[in-house]
């Protein structure tokens, strides 16, 4: 995650959404098709695979970490030859921006249940990332299962706040994503923020596109930092380093997400995330150490 947050602008970036209201979203129109193809890897040599980081997802200018993450976690998958990330650690060297890129990958292990492949994203002649990841199948529970938590409790979608793209703050990012907060949460948006390290609120990609297990990667880093709404002088959180565990796939429809912080502390913020589907089961879970850079 890295976002800049900038004064509000005379135009709406926040709609709030009555039960029932018919208000729609403006879209940043793209000439591909969705998250999948924005993200898409071609083979390209042993263990090497072309990619290019597509306009529209970024935070002034520099692409979203999530994103970012997805698109070299699809690489990584394809050396892995199994279908889903179980586990995945980026650390954020560079920002990047559109175009080409190359994801270089190597395999660590190859066992009967998981394959753990190392790799890392290059462009414009800078590193972006360095990545570990585990990646196995988790279409079905493993074994034994207890939950001692539960979803946030959310208004409907309809009854949260949707945020919308700006080529500031809220950024363009939020265009090909549909993000709906919270209203006690929603107020970091316009500078009235809640003084609770704490952002909760509705995801799902944009045109009814299906969320897959890399999608998870992307929601894990899509809202706003926690830090926006605690009152502290904070205008950017840059990410150093962004862990996300997959614990099943989704079922259609949105996810319930709840992000928190508890430490501030030492120029740095951690945020907790959990990624719930539409059926109540926990789908990802996530930690991130974010900078909090002085002045």
């Amino acid at each position: 995650m890295l976002w800049r947050r900038f004064r509000p602008e005379p135009t709406a970036t926040v709609v709030r959404r009555e039960p029932g209201s018919a208000t729609k979203l403006r879209r940043v129109l793209s000439t591909v098709v969705g998250f999948a193809s924005d993200t898409a890897v071609r083979a390209d040599g042993e263990g090497r695979y072309a990619t290019q980081i597509r306009p529209g997802w970024d935070v002034v200018g520099n692409a979203n970490g999530g994103y970012l993450l997805s698109v070299a976690v699809r690489a990584l998958r394809e050396a892995a030859e199994r279908p889903d990330p179980v586990t995945v650690t980026a650390h954020y060297l560079s920002p990047g921006r559109p175009g080409p890129a190359t994801v270089t990958t190597e395999v660590v292990k190859r066992g009967r249940t998981f394959t753990t492949v190392a790799g890392s994203m290059d462009a414009a002649g800078k590193r972006l990332l360095q990545v570990l990841g585990t990646f196995g199948d988790v279409s079905t529970p493993m074994g034994p299962e207890r939950v001692e938590a539960a979803p946030p409790d959310l208004p409907p979608p309809d009854a949260c706040s949707a945020v919308e793209p700006t080529d500031t703050f809220p950024p363009p990012f939020m265009g090909r994503v549909d993000l709906r907060l919270h209203p006690d949460d929603a107020g970091l948006a316009s500078g009235a923020p809640s003084g609770e390290l704490r952002v909760r609120g509705w995801f799902r990609l944009r045109d009814s596109e299906l969320i897959d297990t890399i999608g998870l990667v992307l929601a894990v880093d899509a809202f706003p930092p926690t830090a926006f709404n605690a009152r502290l002088p904070v205008a950017w959180t840059p990410t150093v380093e962004l862990t996300a565990h997959v614990r099943a796939r989704p079922a259609p429809g949105w996810l319930r997400c709840a992000f928190t912080t508890r430490f501030v502390t030492g120029g740095f913020l951690e945020e907790d995330g959990e990624i719930w589907d539409d059926t109540g089961r926990l789908v990802a879970q996530s930690r991130q150490l974010a900078l909090i850079p002085r002045g």
